[in-house]
């Protein structure tokens, strides 16, 4: 189904953003940003987050994400799902220098972050993400052109039993600014297949 962008309603909001029914644009300002803890032993916890809340314990969302502007060390957008400050899911691609960028992830769970990543090139200005919800296990992928995606990585929010609220981010962590766009956003059945391999052990 199509994505109503008006539907979705703000974390906090951001000085400078235009939402249309299929785009959205966020501004970013400086020294905004997503972490708790882990190795840099800051919290940070001040990024624009724009989302929508569902109970829908299977589907998945997919938005394309483009930053031609991003131009400082760790600018970054992408999908999020922030149930509070202590836990929550972000995925982007954070600029690091003219060379390459991070293409990563960021799980936190009651107030410890971590940070899985991989190299990718600078000239990269577009991707796309779907993250898709079984109960509360996620799986969150990326993709190049829309229609072939690739996993990024799976992962248990612990806090994610019932209601949870899901949708895109935008933030410049050090002195930056420049502007996010989000288009084709779609929510869908889940499309992360039930695991067909091992059984559940039966304490689960």
């Amino acid at each position: 189904m199509m994505f109503d962008a008006k539907k979705l309603e703000w974390t906090r909001e951001p000085e400078n953003c235009t939402i249309g029914q299929d785009r959205i644009e966020i501004v970013t300002k400086p020294h905004t940003d997503l972490w708790q803890r882990t190795y840099y032993h800051f919290r940070n916890d001040n990024a624009p987050v724009l989302q929508l809340t569902t109970r829908e314990q299977f589907f998945s969302f997919v938005v394309k994400t483009e930053f031609f502007q991003s131009h400082h060390r760790f600018d970054q957008c992408g999908v999020v799902v922030y149930l509070d400050s202590e836990n929550w899911i972000k995925g982007s691609i954070e600029y690091e220098n003219e060379k390459f960028q991070h293409l990563g992830s960021v799980v936190t769970n009651h107030g410890y972050s971590d940070w899985a990543t991989t190299e990718i090139p600078a000239h990269i200005k577009s991707m796309w993400y779907r993250l898709s919800r079984r109960q509360d296990d996620f799986c969150l992928e990326c993709s190049e052109d829309g229609v072939e995606f690739h996993q990024m990585r799976v992962c248990h929010l612990h806090e994610a039993k019932d209601e949870i609220r899901f949708g895109v981010y935008a933030c410049s962590p050090e002195d930056s600014s420049f502007r996010a766009v989000f288009t084709r956003m779609e929510m869908t059945e889940c499309r992360w297949p039930a695991h067909d391999g091992q059984p559940p052990d039966s304490t689960c």
